[in-house]
């Protein structure tokens, strides 16, 4: 996977001042984190077999992979209704002129139409990997871009003194950039990107930015930064459990279909570690028993997907084993809505080394996040001592792992 700085270096070798570009269209409304995600994630899933293809924003949005997912994540209409068009070209065409004023596409225009191709597969998988992936990237490319364009003193000037008046001043400088520099000559349109700029680099910093056109009044959080405004993790975690998960969703306003979301995520993260399982280890066992010889074909998510649908998505809870470890042991008796807990344990203890594998072996790409890894830990068992844990202080997780199971 790439690193932090390879992201930095490819930025760097692009030069995207607004002034000399005139594209009014680097980042927009629909810019958000989890969009740009699952449109990356859509692009390469369209050109995983023709990696040059070319394509336009519809051939993305008709595809099935597409329609399969974005439909119940997301909410939107169906694909062939006449209400979909002017959703569907904003929804997927606004991150898509992102990815081309990146570099990270090429783009060509023909009688008003704009035809893609993938420049950069590697940071287009990166991106598409997992949420915390797609807004590392939009961080460093906006700051790049306002660095590059001369008006990151605005943003700086307002992170060290954030009050009403350095917010109206920054709004203000940032609009009239916009439309001395750019097509858009309106503050309203003005006013739409604003947020997807600052927003991003104010959680970042760990303070204040915009929410309904003014000074938010406490700083940024993860949510806010979403297409679904709402935190539907701690939404869903407040689930009465006499309800379906369905009801919830419908009752509490998501744009989310949070089940859709959930298991959308989970089944990219399994094919992933698969994918990479196969490469870099032979196929073989993440667990080393008496039962790990043969393929390992089936990946578990080692806290279940049903009880723990937050973490599900996270490639540290999913271990690759083979067909007698997952059916004989992670599940007794092939019991799928079953855990044994004694080979949980086991499990997570042989997770713990893979991981510290990973992360240290600089010959093989890095896929793991030891702060993730400590979340999981932390959701899984209930136990906030994770939280405290140095990083790469993996003799501790197994200390804290053996004291949660010291009954079993």
């Amino acid at each position: 996977m790439l690193t932090t700085n390879d992201i930095i270096e490819f930025c760097n070798t692009h030069n995207y001042d607004i002034k000399k570009t005139g594209n009014a269209r680097w980042i927009d409304q629909k810019c958000t984190f989890d969009v740009t995600m699952a449109i990356a994630d859509c692009i390469l899933n369209f050109t995983e077999n023709e990696p040059g293809k070319i394509f336009t924003t519809k051939d993305i949005w008709l595809c099935p992979y597409t329609v399969e997912n974005i439909e119940n994540i997301f909410k939107k209409p169906d694909v062939s209704s006449n209400a979909a068009k002017n959703e569907y070209d904003k929804f997927f065409q606004q991150p898509m002129e992102l990815f081309a004023a990146a570099g990270i596409l090429g783009k060509i225009k023909k009688g008003g139409r704009n035809f893609y191709h993938v420049l950069n597969r590697d940071l287009l998988e990166y991106i598409s990997l997992r949420e915390k992936n797609s807004l590392l990237f939009l961080q460093i490319y906006i700051e790049k871009t306002l660095k590059d364009s001369g008006i990151i003193d605005l943003f700086n000037d307002f992170f060290k003194e954030q009050n009403k008046d350095s917010y109206k001043n920054l709004k203000q400088g940032f609009s009239d950039f916009i439309i001395n520099n750019t097509p858009i000559n309106g503050e309203t349109e003005c006013n739409r990107i604003f947020i997807k700029v600052l927003n991003p680099l104010a959680y970042s910093k760990g303070l204040k930015g915009t929410e309904h056109g003014n000074l938010s009044k406490d700083n940024i959080t993860y949510d806010m930064l979403m297409y679904n405004r709402y935190n539907f993790r701690d939404t869903y975690s407040d689930k009465p459990k006499q309800i379906t998960r369905k009801e919830h969703d419908k009752n509490s306003g998501l744009k989310y279909s949070t089940e859709a979301y959930y298991k959308y995520l989970s089944n990219k993260a399994v094919n992933y570690l698969k994918k990479f399982n196969n490469q870099y280890r032979d196929g073989l066992s993440e667990h080393i028993d008496e039962y790990n010889s043969g393929d390992a074909a089936q990946i578990h998510h080692i806290f279940p997907k049903s009880e723990f649908p937050e973490i599900s998505y996270c490639l540290e809870n999913l271990i690759a084993l083979t067909p007698t470890q997952h059916l004989n042991f992670a599940h007794p008796k092939n019991k799928t809505d079953e855990t044994c807990k004694s080979y949980q344990k086991l499990l997570l203890l042989s997770k713990t080394d893979r991981i510290k594998e990973n992360i240290e072996n600089s010959e093989v790409e890095t896929i793991y996040d030891f702060s993730e890894f400590l979340q999981v830990l932390k959701t899984g068992l209930n136990d906030e001592r994770f939280l405290k844990i140095s990083t790469n202080d993996f003799e501790q997780i197994k200390f804290l792992i053996n004291q949660n199971y010291s009954k079993y």
